[in-house]
C-alpha cells in the first residue's frame, strides 16, 4: 500500500509539472494507457493521479471517458490572483501578529533558499520555495478555511505564474517582494505585511497581463517563450 501511494505521489508531481510547463497543452486528452507507458507506471497509479489532478482543478474528466487538461483563461487566472491577494493578505496580517521565534527562523531559512534559487536562475526551486513561504504564513496565521481555499485555487493559476517567472527580471523582482513580506511578518507589522502581500499579487497580475498582451494568440499566450525547460 505504501509503495502504491509513493508511486501515485511521484506520478502526480510529474504530471502536474508537465501541465505547468505546457508539455500537456490546454484541452489535450490524457489517456491512461498512454500515460502509464510514458511514465513506466501502472494504470492504477495513473487513475489515482488523474483523480487528484481533477480535485486540484487542473484537468477535467467525465465518467468512462478520457481526461483532458482544463483550459484556464487569462481572465480566470487574474480572478484567482485577485482572490488570493485578499485572502493571503489577511493571512499575512494575522501571521505578523502571531509568529513565534521558531517561525521567524523558518521564514529566514526559506528567504535564504529563495535567494539561492534566484541567484542560480532555478525557476522550479524558486516556485517551490515561494509556495512554501505562502503556506508557512497561512500556517502561522492558523487560517485553515483560508488555506483550503488557496490550496484549491493556486493550482489552477500556477501554470501562468510559472511562465511569468520566465520573464526577464521577474525572478529578482519576485524575490524582493517575498523578502519584504517575510521581513514585515518577522517585524510583527501586520498592516505592512498585508499591504506588501497585496502588492506582490498585484505585480504578478501586471506581469501576466504584460505577457498576454505580448503574445495574443488564442491558442497559447506563451508561444513566444519557446522551450519551457528552466535553466
Amino acid at each position: 500500500m505504501e509503495e502504491s501511494l509513493t508511486e501515485t505521489v511521484s506520478l502526480l508531481d510529474k504530471l502536474r509539472l508537465a501541465i505547468y510547463r505546457g508539455e500537456f497543452a490546454p484541452g489535450q486528452r490524457l489517456v491512461e494507457n498512454e500515460l502509464a507507458a510514458r511514465y513506466d507506471t501502472s494504470r492504477g497509479a495513473v487513475r489515482e493521479a488523474l483523480a487528484l489532478l481533477q480535485n486540484e482543478g487542473l484537468i477535467t474528466r467525465q465518467r468512462n471517458r478520457s481526461a483532458w487538461v482544463r483550459p484556464v483563461t487569462i481572465e480566470e487566472a487574474i480572478e484567482i490572483l485577485e482572490v488570493r491577494a485578499v485572502v493571503e493578505g489577511m493571512c499575512a496580517a494575522k501571521a505578523a501578529a502571531q509568529a513565534a521565534r521558531q517561525d521567524h527562523k523558518e521564514l529566514r531559512k526559506m528567504a535564504d533558499e529563495m535567494t539561492d534559487a534566484v541567484k542560480n536562475g532555478d525557476v522550479l526551486a524558486d516556485s517551490r520555495v515561494s509556495d512554501q513561504v505562502h503556506a508557512k504564513i497561512r500556517e502561522i496565521a492558523g487560517q485553515r478555511t483560508a488555506a483550503g481555499i488557496i490550496e484549491r485555487l493556486r493550482y489552477q493559476g500556477v501554470r501562468y505564474q510559472f511562465h511569468v517567472s520566465l520573464l526577464p527580471g521577474r525572478l529578482a523582482q519576485g524575490l524582493g517582494e517575498h523578502l519584504a513580506i517575510i521581513d514585515a511578518v518577522i517585524a510583527g507589522d501586520s498592516a505592512e505585511a498585508e499591504q506588501l502581500t497585496r502588492e506582490h499579487f498585484a505585480s504578478v497580475i501586471e506581469a501576466l497581463r504584460r505577457l498576454a498582451n505580448a503574445n495574443p494568440s488564442p491558442i497559447s499566450p506563451f508561444a513566444a517563450l519557446g522551450s519551457l525547460s528552466p535553466r
